[in-house]
């Protein structure tokens, strides 16, 4: 019984952590993955440097944003931060399969 009570703190404390750091932390990561598999030619996006500019093409895991006319950068698909705006064909194609 002795051990019991020794280990009950322990796994509150696990218990804490859970709840409050790392299951938030997962589903920010099963969103910002989900963003990424949505993501399609034509968005406007931000990267984690924030650089601006629109999806132009998307090849397997990168992807390639214009920043200004005549100025395209390659990235990898993990280095977008956030989509700003979809684009109107995604919009689209999301509205008609709701």
């Amino acid at each position: 019984m002795e051990y019991l009570y020794a280990i009950l703190p322990w796994i509150l404390i696990f218990g804490i952590f859970w709840f409050f750091l790392i299951r938030p932390q997962q589903k920010q990561k099963k969103e910002h993955q989900d963003m990424l598999d949505k993501l399609s030619v034509g968005d406007q996006i931000v990267t984690i440097g924030g650089i601006k500019g629109k999806v132009v093409k998307i090849r397997d895991n990168n992807v390639r944003i214009r920043v200004s006319s005549n100025v395209d950068i390659d990235f990898i698909k993990s280095a977008i931060s956030k989509v700003k705006e979809k684009s109107k064909d995604s919009q689209d194609n999301s509205e008609k399969e709701d």
